[in-house]
């Protein structure tokens, strides 16, 4: 949970894009980082450069988001959170997943869980629709949940917003995707 005046970085991925066996083993890795006695926030950050790495590398699940419509609708309700008082510092939409840099102000009665869930659920109507003959009504159009990683001061919300700005690059996705509109 994002608890006010916070900033966090979160990825959201479409279902099928890590095989369950990589997904596991991340996790193991991160139980495995913390039991050592890894620094929390120094395991979530190691945690998020292998699953990240993963996710670039992944040649399995969906793409969806290389079609502009989809890219489109998600990028116009990542800028919607700006009118629920959340802060958007950046974001990157990739073909199976996005990031994005969020605050949440300090006197702000909203939810981080509750604001992606909502994400989530209306980007998954619009999307489904446009994608209606490959997706079978009862598949999700969202992997469940998210990955977020707290971002500890100003000089980490530099780096990270400039990773997430250099994603496409990083991914090394071709060049329509580092000139991408769907960048911020």
């Amino acid at each position: 949970m994002l608890p006010p005046g916070e900033t966090v970085l979160v990825t959201l991925r479409l279902p099928g894009t890590l095989p369950a066996a990589t997904t596991r083993a991340l996790a193991a890795d991160l139980r495995q980082a913390q039991a050592t006695g890894l620094d929390h926030h120094r395991a979530q950050k190691a945690f998020f450069a292998k699953f990240d790495a993963a996710l670039d590398g992944a040649t399995s699940g969906p793409h969806y988001f290389e079609n502009e419509k989809l890219a489109d609708a998600l990028a116009g309700e990542i800028m919607m959170l700006e009118e629920t008082g959340f802060v958007v510092h950046g974001f990157a939409i990739l073909p199976g997943h996005a990031h994005l840099v969020l605050h949440l102000p300090a006197r702000s009665g909203l939810a981080l869980a509750k604001a992606l869930d909502l994400l989530h659920q209306r980007t998954a109507a619009v999307c489904r629709r446009l994608v209606r003959p490959k997706l079978p009504p009862e598949s999700p159009f969202w992997q469940p949940g998210w990955h977020d990683l707290p971002v500890a001061d100003a000089a980490e919300l530099t780096r990270v917003l400039a990773y997430v700005r250099g994603q496409a690059r990083q991914a090394g996705l071709p060049q329509r995707f580092q000139e991408w509109p769907y960048e911020l």
